[in-house]
């Protein structure tokens, strides 16, 4: 296979990341949850969110807005709430201690709350999630970002894309999933398609003037979720950004520096928020497993438009996983390249 189109394995790719992360000075937890949650990300197609993020984080890990070796503390508690001062670590780090101390309260409550302080972009929000609902547990995720959102009906950048995440475990089968941003789409799929030379949908992104646009290389803002009802979409954020944000005293959207800006020695103080549930808390565990069984079976099985097939959240995504974990994944150009220099400036081999 050319070059152009090679495809890599998903072991390799995991191999690489945490080899140069590694390589850049990054700490064990650092290199394990950073790597981890890009490979959740990849392996189930979510591309905007994976591997291709690895030269973002060792830019601003070697700049020092990310901490390469933070020491994570409790900042506060109450009950079954927690709230975990995150050291200005990559995201993934503080975002997977948070979801295993949820899991431990929930065990112990029967719902656990964790808020993040200090954090940065994270990926994925059902990286984290789904770390739940692989214990048996719901899972629930938030995060806010830098303004890049335009409200509805509005001209200038507000939320940032705000992501909700929810996973929910099903007997015998990959768990119900969702994992969604507030907005039409989020702003790395822009730049995947930036990458790739590929054309928006529509109604999905807006030009300087907060007009809708389809090129790519024209987008200064996105859509909210939701069209014609924007509104849906924009409180949506408001609902991430109130958890991540107001709970735990970080800074709003439109106070965060830019995700892809300048400075990447200025750490972004970014909140996030996690929660775990154990469904036995609200009755017994068969009857919560036969109704999560019925309610996708009858999803999955109700009737669809011409061509069409219904699918319950999460179908997708497992669905990619199992074809990568089999046949690797192919990387977009601009990622293929940046890796190509990491390879040279670290002295570690390409994935293969």
């Amino acid at each position: 296979m050319d070059a152009i189109h090679q495809v890599v394995s998903l072991s390799d790719l995991d191999r690489f990341c945490r080899q140069i992360l590694a390589a850049c000075g990054a700490n064990d937890e650092t290199c394990e949850a950073t790597t981890r949650a890009m490979m959740h990300a990849t392996r189930c197609g979510v591309d905007s969110h994976g591997v291709r993020l690895l030269d973002h984080y060792v830019k601003a890990l070697e700049g020092g807005r990310l901490n390469k070796t933070p020491v994570m503390k409790k900042a506060s508690g109450f009950g079954a709430v927690e709230t975990l001062d995150g050291d200005h670590a990559q995201g993934a780090v503080p975002a997977y201690a948070a979801m295993k101390k949820a899991i431990e309260l929930a065990r112990q409550f029967g719902i656990g709350a964790v808020g993040i302080r200090n954090s940065s972009h994270f990926g994925a929000a059902g990286a984290y999630s789904v770390e739940a609902a692989r214990q048996g547990l719901i899972g629930l995720s938030f995060c806010n970002s830098d303004s890049f959102v335009r409200l509805h009906d509005g001209a200038a950048r507000f939320h940032g894309t705000n992501p909700i995440s929810m996973a929910v475990p099903i007997a015998g089968e990959d768990p119900w999933f969702l994992d969604m941003a507030t907005s039409a789409v989020p702003f790395n799929r822009v730049l995947l398609y930036r990458s790739t030379g590929t054309t928006l949908p529509e109604g999905v992104a807006s030009d300087a003037a907060g007009l809708d646009t389809t090129d790519a290389n024209l987008t200064e803002m996105l859509a909210p979720v939701g069209a014609a009802f924007g509104f849906k979409g924009a409180a949506l954020a408001g609902i991430a950004e109130i958890f991540s944000a107001v709970l735990t005293g970080m800074r709003l959207s439109f106070d965060i520096p830019p995700m892809n800006g300048e400075d990447m020695k200025t750490p972004r103080q970014l909140g996030a928020f996690v929660m775990a549930i154990l469904p036995e808390a609200f009755g017994d565990r068969a009857t919560f497993e036969a109704g999560m069984k019925r309610y996708v079976e009858t999803l999955r099985t109700s009737p669809a438009r011409e061509g069409a097939t219904v699918m319950a959240p999460g179908d997708r995504e497992w669905k990619v996983a199992s074809h990568r974990n089999a046949h690797g994944v192919e990387l977009d150009p601009v990622t293929r390249q940046a890796f190509h220099e990491l390879s040279g400036r670290y002295g570690v081999p390409m994935p293969a």
